[in-house]
């Protein structure tokens, strides 16, 4: 059991397509992605203070038209 997790992870395995993935990641991995028929639809932030408070806010297009947003914000306290 011990001798299969020191394996992990697999150098092999981690290249293993990278040529084939890394061009698409570094195009779809963006903050806001602007591509016809795909895009970034949904932008989500989560802060959280050392003293566990929470403020999330989440912003969509409405309708998939870039002009149009809505903010929504949350905010409250991690339970110790």
């Amino acid at each position: 059991f011990t001798t299969f997790f020191s394996q992990l992870p697999d150098p092999a395995i981690e290249d293993q397509g990278k040529d084939y993935i890394r061009p698409i990641l570094n195009k779809y991995a963006a903050l806001c992605v602007r591509c016809p028929n795909y895009g970034t639809r949904t932008n989500t932030v989560v802060l959280v203070d050392s003293e566990g408070h929470v403020t999330f806010t989440e912003r969509n297009m409405i309708n998939a038209d870039v002009n149009q947003w809505k903010t929504s914000t949350y905010e409250f306290k991690l339970h110790s």
